[in-house]
């Protein structure tokens, strides 16, 4: 009997983990895959957008949660909706663009319109229909889907009818959130037009693990950082030499791998300390365009938190399923799930409002050089994925490894686990998907 054909139970997915290996049919299992969405991407709260989106009535976004593709719009009664993107009467996709503004959604099959909430506006031939057919009919408007949170502009939403409370899922990670908005000097922040999407044909748990990965870089971007060590130092009046040191800093070696602190959390989240310590991205007080920053941030905040805020110095703050965050250069990648083998990522930055107009740049600069399709480090990260995906579609050494550092870990006093050059956060992932996968219905 092909075992990957049979009922996922909990004690299979139990068994599939191991504290130092996983099964390969966590990753090439559609079975597994079908229990994640049901049980991760369902039940978790998901992010699917950000307020700054949805400023004005009509204003949507159009994302996935879990097995559904939704759109999360604002109504004129100022609240936040997700709604499924289907028409009630014969179940035809309504939007197909990511965003925009719509006073109305008109489903081009046969002109079903409705409002932002979802609730029916109109039907062509109104009396062709019978006299009991209703345009408040609950079962004759678009679908609401989960319940909707927001902390701090960032729009979360997920079918659980009894979820936790947003800051509860969140847990430790409410910090890097804070301090993201904390670091717009007017106290506000707004996703950029400046934007990519790209998918890779391969698992989505992939992703997350390659961004708490600090092994990795010296070796899958070794094409990157050979030519930055040639490049002259200042050469770039572009970009100040941004991109040489972002690839620079690819280098890894000993004193690396040893000296960068990696932290994992209950629930799957993690962060490490930051990567880039030269440079313009290293915010030196010397650096005019920080110096008016600061200042700018001082006059808000006072000099103190003004220290504290832009003393916070993480890099890939992973929240748990389906986010990455970086404060400090106002980045953000969103990863959607599409099937077994099959992931979108969205990679966004955001502009500080009332920063200079240099800071917005950078982060542009950044987004491009790490994050772009046509990025040589996002690229190289593409290609491992789907060469990892390839390799754990074939039943030949079942078990993969995640055992380096697994005799540094430990527990700190806020339940954190660290270590050096450790695949720890890997192994706070696999616990915690445990936990989700075997989770009864609440």
């Amino acid at each position: 009997m092909d075992k990957s054909a049979s009922p996922i139970t909990s004690d299979d997915i139990r068994s599939l983990v191991r504290p130092d290996h996983v099964h390969r049919r966590a990753y090439a299992d559609a079975a597994v895959f079908q229990l994640e969405q049901e049980r991760i991407f369902s039940r978790l709260w998901i992010y699917v957008a950000h307020e700054s989106q949805l400023r004005k009535p009509g204003d949507f976004v159009r994302t996935r949660l879990a097995a559904y593709e939704i759109l999360v719009t604002r109504h004129t009664d100022g609240n936040i909706y997700v709604l499924q993107n289907r028409c009630p009467h014969r179940g035809a996709r309504i939007c197909m663009v990511d965003h925009g503004n719509a006073k109305v959604f008109s489903c081009p099959y046969h002109a079903w319109s409705f409002r932002p909430d979802g609730s029916l506006d109109s039907v062509p031939h109104r009396k062709s229909y019978p006299e009991a057919f209703s345009l408040d009919d609950p079962q004759n408007h678009m679908q609401r889907v989960g319940r909707v949170a927001v902390y701090r502009g960032f729009v979360f939403a997920t079918l659980n009818e009894n979820p936790a409370p947003l800051v509860l899922h969140l847990g430790p990670m409410v910090k890097v959130i804070d301090n993201l908005v904390d670091r717009a000097p007017d106290g506000e922040i707004e996703i950029a037009d400046s934007s990519f999407t790209l998918e890779y044909q391969g698992n989505w748990k992939l992703h997350l693990e390659n961004a708490a990965d600090i092994f990795h870089p010296s070796f899958v971007h070794n094409s990157s950082v050979a030519p930055a060590r040639r490049a002259p130092a200042n050469a770039s009046l572009l970009d100040q030499d941004q991109t040489r040191e972002m690839l620079l800093a690819n280098g890894f070696g000993t004193a690396e791998w040893e000296g960068i602190q990696l932290n994992g959390f209950s629930g799957g989240h993690a962060y490490m300390n930051n990567i880039y310590s030269k440079g313009v991205l290293a915010s030196q007080d010397a650096d005019p365009v920080v110096a008016r920053y600061r200042a700018a941030l001082t006059a808000r905040l006072g000099p103190e938190r003004t220290a504290q805020v832009l003393a916070m110095n993480r890099f890939n703050n992973i929240i748990y399923p389906n986010l990455v965050l970086n404060a400090q250069y106002q980045q953000m990648r969103v990863t959607v799930p599409l099937s077994v083998d099959r992931t979108l990522v969205h990679i966004h930055c955001f502009r500080l409002k009332g920063a200079p107009d240099e800071m917005f740049h950078r982060a542009v600069r950044f987004l491009s050089t790490l994050g772009s399709p046509m990025s040589m480090i996002f690229s190289d990260d593409v290609e491992m994925l789907e060469r990892c995906q390839q390799g754990l579609t074939r039943d030949v050494g079942p078990w993969i490894d995640f055992s380096r550092g697994i005799g540094t870990d430990r527990r700190s006093q806020d339940g954190s686990i660290s270590g050096a050059a450790s695949e720890m956060p890997m192994r706070i992932q696999f616990e915690a998907w445990v936990s989700y996968l075997t989770a009864e219905a609440v």
